[in-house]
């Protein structure tokens, strides 16, 4: 689900971009920024990198489990889970104005678009209901203990909070009818 959801907003910028810039270069990737050899990790330069830095369990929607009928066991409500994902200008210092003009870019877009639904993103995976995006204010300290945690030089970039993503168990396991009747019947002659 994390990977659809990344993927799905990948696109939908790429799209915004191609359009925006006239261009046919894909410019947004997803991906983390240091490999765990301290090496770079994105592909290319000038990109905007998306990288989940965080995720957390919604704690507001909290449900009791809920009992399938006519089958083993009962189901957990779904988890619902938030997600934390940095947008990172990776540019050439040569480019440090383009780096810039892509955040604006993703600002501007997350403004007019906040809300991803199956109706207004027909490319969105159908596990997928509905992707709330929310920009997230940092401290200078938070700044920089993040991108210590990545291991990485500062770029510029925007932190956004991605609600909510459903996990469901049905989707990982399926339940199998209990037995309602048992025939003891002996047919041997």
């Amino acid at each position: 689900m994390i990977y659809e959801a990344l993927t799905c907003l990948a696109e939908e910028l790429n799209d915004f971009f191609k359009l925006k810039l006239s261009i046919n270069e894909e410019k947004i990737v997803v991906s983390g920024l240091i490999n765990a050899d301290g090496s770079v990790a994105v592909p290319g330069e000038n990109k905007i990198v998306i990288t989940l830095v965080n995720l957390e369990k919604e704690t507001l929607q909290q449900l009791p489990s809920r009992t399938i009928t006519n089958s083993f066991g009962n189901q957990n409500t779904p988890l619902q889970v938030n997600i934390y994902v940095l947008f990172s200008a990776y540019f050439s210092s040569t480019n440090y104005a383009e780096s810039l003009r892509f955040i604006s870019f993703i600002l501007a877009y997350f403004q007019g678009k906040n809300v991803f639904t199956k109706s207004n993103t027909p490319n969105m995976d159908p596990k997928l209901e509905k992707l709330s995006i929310e920009i997230v204010d940092m401290s200078m300290d938070a700044l920089s203990n993040l991108w210590s945690l990545l291991g990485a030089k500062y770029m510029p970039s925007v932190l956004y909070k991605i609600r909510m993503l459903h996990f469901d168990e049905a989707v990982v396991r399926e339940f199998r009818p209990g037995v309602s009747k048992v025939d003891n019947q002996n047919n041997t002659k």
